[in-house]
């Protein structure tokens, strides 16, 4: 059945025309975003941020408004950043937040330079892991970095969700195992906290229901972008069924010396 497939099967193209029509391409909230600011340093006007995974800048342009400094944002799709470009004109940012096409395996940071890395909703594609490590070397000594990550709530779950997030995302852990990750990597936890069900429901699944009826019309000849829908379906009613083993968590850390 195609409600089996993995999001990995799919075209990319497919899904960056599907996702640059709808604000945020991940769950997340205005409100959850100046959160995360609060339990960060103040920064200066020289600061520099990097938001990795920006997508088309939903909450870059938030966390423009809350914080000071330079913000570069960097994602792998040329129409997100064409879009998050613009979003930036639109809000007035454009004098201190630039979009540029790059991949988070190979990000074109000195080492020391960032004050703050920022990740909604996009560090899974590099792996937790990996990029905690990885990325430590581009902030300074006491530098802060901010994520969001897909994790369990509980330590057991039903098969079905287990299942299905295994095979999305087998790094998928629990909150203490993610906030040990960040011990390790070199970091201080300083806060964490569960983004609420708005952020999936209100401002991530019901923006993408008018876009699904336009995606299906103008794809009416391509049997990929059926199941893709069908694909975005399913994991819509995974989470109206099992929320409460799963979600995203906010993890912000400072940089140990």
């Amino acid at each position: 059945m195609s409600e089996n497939k993995s999001i990995h099967e799919f075209d990319f193209t497919l899904i960056c025309n599907y996702f640059k029509s709808i604000e945020r391409q991940g769950p997340g909230s205005p409100e959850v975003t100046r959160k995360a600011v609060s339990f960060i340093n103040e920064l200066s006007d020289s600061a520099k941020i990097a938001d990795i995974g920006c997508g088309t800048g939903g909450q870059t342009m938030i966390l423009a408004d809350c914080i000071k400094g330079q913000i570069t944002g960097i994602d792998l799709f040329p129409d997100f950043i064409e879009l998050f470009n613009r979003n930036a004109i639109n809000t007035h940012h454009e004098d201190r937040v630039k979009g540029i096409t790059g991949s988070m395996d190979n990000l074109p940071f000195q080492d020391e330079e960032l004050d703050l890395i920022w990740s909604e909703g996009a560090i899974y594609n590099i792996g937790f892991e990996r990029g905690m490590n990885e990325w430590n070397r581009f902030l300074k000594p006491n530098g802060f970095i901010a994520v969001t990550e897909v994790s369990w709530f509980t330590s057991e779950r039903p098969a079905e969700i287990e299942d299905f997030w295994m095979d999305a995302y087998p790094e998928i852990n629990t909150v203490p195992a993610k906030i040990a990750q960040m011990e390790k990597a070199g970091y201080t936890p300083t806060a964490h906290f569960i983004l609420p069900e708005n952020c999936w429901t209100e401002h991530f699944y019901a923006p993408q229901v008018p876009v699904q009826e336009a995606f299906l019309k103008e794809h009416s000849e391509n049997k990929a972008a059926f199941e893709f829908i069908a694909n975005q379906r399913h994991e819509q009613n995974l989470y109206n069924r099992h929320k409460e083993y799963y979600g995203y968590v906010f993890y912000i850390g400072q940089k140990r010396d």
